[in-house]
């Protein structure tokens, strides 16, 4: 177990450092590729040319591209010192960037949302694992039935129907017609009880699309299950149902749900911009919803990073998960 762990640890590193470069070069080489003023694209709408001279000389981009890269990746780590002449402005580790448009470092904002999206996504996790694992684990027990039929339906109305819409039509419903639930957003630290109230159709909402997809999956992968010898084998010994479904089963389909359990939990901590939106949650979402209005690029950059950081911890959880569910994958 140890060996595997280290194997993993160590590829997680090394796709870190990949991630690193790859944002560099989307933000930095791309555009000088294809004629873009990637100094006037950090200062947003309406820089005049000293401006974007300043901000050329700050990041450095007359400077060897392997000079620039090298920088990006250590300020990271380290932290970084932007200066043109006798205006230094340090950006400490670690640092996603500068937004010389709001004059504040991006690491800060993205933390102060971050907290926001994290419950959300975590939330919602909870609500389509539990929701849309037992209705795919009861379609596949009950194949052909009437409840099999209507869960499959369900299911592909949750897939269907956007996000913006379940979403309007719950606050419509719940919030403003019934009047059950609040749709204002309270910090948890401020109100706990206010912050889970309001939470709820968030996490209702966005579980509900997620939820019809593990179930559908679940459901295909529990029956092919069901079909291997193991478990006509399990069956023959006298186990009971509860035991061949609930320990032997189960383990193989948890294996594809909690591959897509790590991607889509990592993008979503990333942030959910439709639910957000469509809530008023001032997470990571609404953040980059908002630095594309305004043409804020070291806000998207600085998003861009944190999400690829998150899908590779997510992965890198799931890898772990793998080895406690099955052992096999140990050998791998």
């Amino acid at each position: 177990m140890l060996t595997y762990l280290i194997r993993r640890l160590f590829a997680a590193a090394v796709m870190l450092v990949v991630i690193i470069m790859v944002v560099f070069g989307i933000f930095f080489l791309v555009p000088e590729w294809t004629g873009v003023d990637i100094a006037a694209s950090f200062v947003g709408k309406q820089a005049d040319p000293a401006a974007v001279e300043a901000v050329r000389e700050k990041l450095g981009l007359s400077e060897p591209i392997q000079v620039q890269a090298w920088e990006f990746f250590k300020g990271i780590f380290a932290g970084r010192t932007y200066s043109t002449g006798g205006d230094v402005v340090h950006c400490s580790a670690p640092c996603f960037g500068y937004s010389f448009k709001s004059e504040q470092a991006v690491w800060p904002v993205l933390t102060d949302r971050f907290p926001v999206t994290l419950g959300l996504a975590l939330g919602a996790a909870v609500l389509w694992l539990v929701f849309g694992v037992a209705a795919g684990v009861l379609s596949a027990l009950k194949r052909g039935s009437l409840w099999d039929r209507g869960a499959m339906v369900a299911a592909l109305a949750g897939v269907s129907l956007p996000i913006y819409f379940t979403g309007m039509l719950s606050l419509a419903t719940f919030a403003f017609g019934l009047k059950w639930l609040d749709a204002q957003y309270v910090p948890f630290g401020r109100d706990p009880g206010g912050w889970f109230g309001g939470m709820i159709l968030p996490w209702i909402t966005l579980a509900f699309l997620y939820a019809a997809m593990y179930a559908r999956i679940t459901r295909a992968t529990m029956m092919e299950v069901l079909g291997e010898d193991y478990i006509r084998t399990a069956r023959a010994k006298g186990l009971p149902e509860r035991t061949v479904v609930g320990k032997h089963a189960m383990r193989s389909t948890m294996t594809p749900i909690l591959t897509m359990l790590g991607m889509d939990l990592g993008a979503l901590i990333g942030g959910a911009i439709l639910t957000e939106s469509t809530f008023n949650l001032p997470g990571l979402g609404q953040a980059v919803l908002n630095a594309i209005r305004n043409q804020d690029l070291p806000i998207i950059l600085g998003v861009v990073l944190i999400t690829s950081l998150a899908v590779l911890l997510a992965n890198l959880l799931v890898d772990v998960l793998y080895a406690v569910i099955d052992p096999r994958v140990r050998l791998a």
